[in-house]
């Protein structure tokens, strides 16, 4: 590692809830309050339901890019279908004793999906299931995670993930929710500066890109169609959030099978009764 690497830091580009405004203390680092919107009454839940009704029917074509908050930490997110959510699998994991990622994945739970592009959502969806396959908790290549909501988002835009692998020398963007120490703003939602694809390998690709916490899980997109062709998995972040860095995305032209479980899922399959996933699917 060269010492500009040193003075970044490899991150893990996800935001430790516990410290707000920080990130993962590791030689990579992963690239985190919420506002419940939970009423208990049912009058209460059908004035809500009207509520995000009406929102959803205003929502942009960028609203397909969601912040997803679990107990630990903050990640971005992609709208796949009015019901799928896919982020990164260390977004979904929880932390041993020193802060490390651990294989296991937190509960449902414990994680929300918040709607709209400020740090303030005007929706919040809970979960039905997660959906991973058994690597990449720890970033790079299986770093994907397709999250089953517990109801259907009407109305909400998505995004496509495209078939074709990523190919060097193409150029992409990636976008989240993830603040620098030197941002001027808030959490909002916010593309990146990106670049051309540099090595591509079995289950990553690497670009010269900006990254911030809190932009794990987040879209790496196609400049030109706008396609999803990759999830931010791993970069090197300093605080400026102008700085493009080496960072590492996984792909997700390898991974139809863990999408198609998702589907299944959310049409009312148990997922203790789907064949278990590999790394390749």
């Amino acid at each position: 590692m060269d010492d500009g690497a040193r003075r970044k830091g490899w991150f893990l580009a996800a935001v430790s809830v516990a410290a707000a405004t920080g990130c993962a203390h590791l030689p990579w680092s992963h690239a985190s309050g919420k506002v419940p919107i939970r009423p208990a009454s049912l009058e209460a839940q059908e004035d809500l339901g009207l509520l995000l009704t009406a929102s959803t029917a205003l929502a942009s074509p960028a609203d397909a890019i969601v912040r997803v908050v679990g107990p630990q930490m903050t990640c971005s997110g992609t709208l796949l279908a009015d019901d799928l959510v896919l982020t990164a699998h260390h977004c979904v994991v929880g932390r041993g004793p020193h802060g490390e990622f651990t294989a296991d994945l937190v509960a449902t739970s414990a994680v929300e999906v918040e709607l709209g592009g400020d740090y303030l959502p005007w929706g919040n969806v809970g979960l039905k299931a997660i959906l991973v396959p058994p690597c990449g908790e720890q970033g790079g290549r299986g770093d994907v995670a397709v999250l089953v909501l517990e109801r259907k988002l009407v109305g909400m835009p998505t995004l496509s993930l495209r078939e074709e692998p990523p190919r060097a020398g193409e150029h992409v963007y990636p976008a989240g929710f993830g603040r620098c120490a030197l941002s001027p703003e808030g959490i909002r939602r916010r593309e990146r500066e990106g670049g051309a694809v540099g090595t591509v390998s079995a289950g990553t690709f690497e670009a010269q890109a900006s990254v911030c916490p809190g932009d794990s899980g987040g879209p790496v997109l196609d400049n030109r169609t706008h396609e999803v062709v990759g999830v931010v998995s791993l970069s090197a972040m300093d605080y400026d959030e102008g700085t493009r860095g080496r960072s590492v995305f996984a792909r997700v032209d390898e991974m139809p099978k863990l999408v198609a479980y998702a589907r299944l899922v959310a049409d009312g399959s148990d997922p203790a009764d789907l064949p278990p996933l590999g790394c390749d699917d």
